[in-house]
């Protein structure tokens, strides 16, 4: 039978008050050799990302009129961000540079060597004061550092679409910003006691 909870199980139950979905960062070190690259400022500037999502299909294997199921393969979903456009667009030229390396715009042709276009980001769940502190990994957070909840790591992953920014007379107190969605090989979740410094 189920027990009757009170509010202050419930406050005891969630630690740290929570896990915030506005803390959070993006470290994207690189893009592919030619494309110049400001990764200090695309961790500024991306306003949204997400953790991980995969799946696990299932196979019907069917037995005398039922159906008894078996765990299939693993797939892992497209990954998207969201970024601020500065009026420089280095960050959206930077990605439009890397969509033309997989398939040029005039002619289709491009970089056929996975190694030359696929590249690694991280994204850390940062807390507010729990976990280790990102400043002093070697300390136990006093609530003064964003602290590393998480951390996972995508690799090999290659924009497949930098969306549109829409234009407007009617926009007006709003900044430009455009998604990417990358295509993942697959994800590592790290140890966050070794997982490098979210700064």
């Amino acid at each position: 039978m189920a027990k009757l909870k009170t509010i202050s199980q419930f406050k005891s139950a969630l630690k740290c008050g929570g896990a915030r979905p506005n803390l959070f960062q993006v470290e994207l070190g690189s893009l592919p050799d030619g494309i110049s690259w400001d990764a200090d400022t695309f961790t500024y500037l991306c306003k949204a990302a997400a953790l991980p999502a995969s799946n696990i299909a299932n196979i019907d294997v069917p037995f005398r009129g039922r159906i008894f199921k078996v765990a299939g393969d693993r797939t892992i979903d497209a990954w998207s961000v969201t970024i601020i456009n500065d009026e420089d667009f280095k960050l959206r030229r930077a990605f439009e540079a890397w969509t033309e390396l997989i398939a040029k715009l005039d002619n289709n042709l491009g970089a056929t060597n996975p190694n030359a276009y696929m590249k690694t980001a991280t994204v850390y769940q940062l807390g507010r004061s729990s976990g280790k502190s990102t400043t002093n990994t070697n300390s136990t957070n006093s609530g003064s550092d964003s602290a590393i909840l998480a951390a996972y790591k995508f690799v090999d992953i290659f924009p497949t679409s930098v969306s549109p920014i829409d234009l407007s007379y009617d926009s007006s107190d709003t900044i430009e910003e455009f998604t990417v969605e990358f295509q993942v090989q697959t994800y590592e979740i790290l140890n966050v006691n070794a997982a490098s410094t979210a700064g």
